[in-house]
């Protein structure tokens, strides 16, 4: 037996309000057209569900054993409606992005800002990963879409988008005897303080060195891109950060080197899941990323 929802809905409203009249003007029906609809359902059903006071109607015990079932759905129904809404007004919601270090101090971090001073109601959830274990938990689900340094390895059903070139300037303690201005050659005279083997960062490297005609040896691999000033402050050697990286580091504290070879650039990239929809908050959030948004 196939009964309409609408039947239910109508049955619903006329048990709570226990008038036929009041039913009619929730559903911006009329009265007859109610009456039609419990006697269609009562049929179906095989049983009276309403019978007639002084004051409206009451349920019969048949149908006080319908409501009970069907008051909890219909409450479901309405409780899922009234998210739904609020997901779609950005009123709730949430929304999760995996990000390399680089991706989040350089880029996202004033737009979430400026999202969290928007959209109050959605829950953020930002993972900090290297690009590979961003990329990994977006092929897996884990995240909306993932914010990553180039280089990337990226399977077929990924796609990426260019939002941002980032500048690294080398960088050393005011201990370390080097020279403010260095050659390709004088690279490889000095300690070398990178990221590890791990990362996309420690290949990138290794391919820039390459291309300089230079071994690539660094002297210490730190676990994130956050360690690489404090090490280079201490004197154990040169890094390579990005200029976002030194907004906050005091000029007596690191000297920032010249080459005379250009600097390595980066691509900051969006990249999304082609098969993966996004969801109201992901969907305003790369707008925001994608127009520039930022204070």
């Amino acid at each position: 037996m196939e009964i309409s929802l609408d039947y239910y809905r109508v049955f619903y409203h006329a048990a709570r309000c226990g008038s036929l009249t009041k039913a009619a003007e929730l559903l911006y029906s009329n009265q007859p057209n109610v009456t039609r609809v419990i006697r269609l359902l009562e049929n179906e059903l095989g049983c009276r569900l309403f019978f007639r006071t002084n004051r409206g109607v009451q349920l019969t015990p048949e149908g006080k054993i319908l409501y009970a079932h069907v008051e909890p759905a219909m409450a479901h129904l309405e409780a899922a409606q009234q998210e739904l809404t609020m997901e779609r007004e950005l009123r709730s919601g949430s929304l999760s992005i995996g990000a390399s270090e680089v991706a989040l101090r350089c880029l996202l971090l004033p737009v979430l800002k400026q999202f969290r001073k928007r959209y109050p109601g959605v829950q953020i959830r930002v993972s900090n990963h290297s690009t590979p274990q961003a990329i990994a938990a977006l092929q897996e689900g884990l995240v909306d879409f993932a914010l990553v340094t180039t280089p990337l390895e990226l399977e077929n059903d990924m796609r990426m988008q260019v939002l941002q070139t980032v500048r690294e300037v080398p960088v050393c303690g005011p201990g370390l005897n080097c020279p403010d201005t260095l050659s390709s050659k004088s690279l490889a005279q000095y300690p070398l303080i990178t990221l590890g083997r791990d990362t996309m960062t420690y290949r990138f490297y290794e391919e820039w060195f390459a291309k300089l005609g230079l071994p690539f040896q660094p002297n210490i691999e730190a676990a994130t891109a956050d360690q690489i000033l404090p090490m280079v402050k201490n004197d154990l050697g040169l890094g390579f950060v990005p200029e976002a990286f030194l907004e906050e580091v005091q000029p007596e504290e690191v000297r920032v080197l010249s080459l005379t070879i250009p600097e390595p650039r980066r691509d900051i990239c969006l990249v999304q899941k082609a098969s993966q929809p996004l969801r109201v908050a992901a969907q305003e959030f790369r707008a925001m990323l994608l127009s520039g948004l930022s204070l």
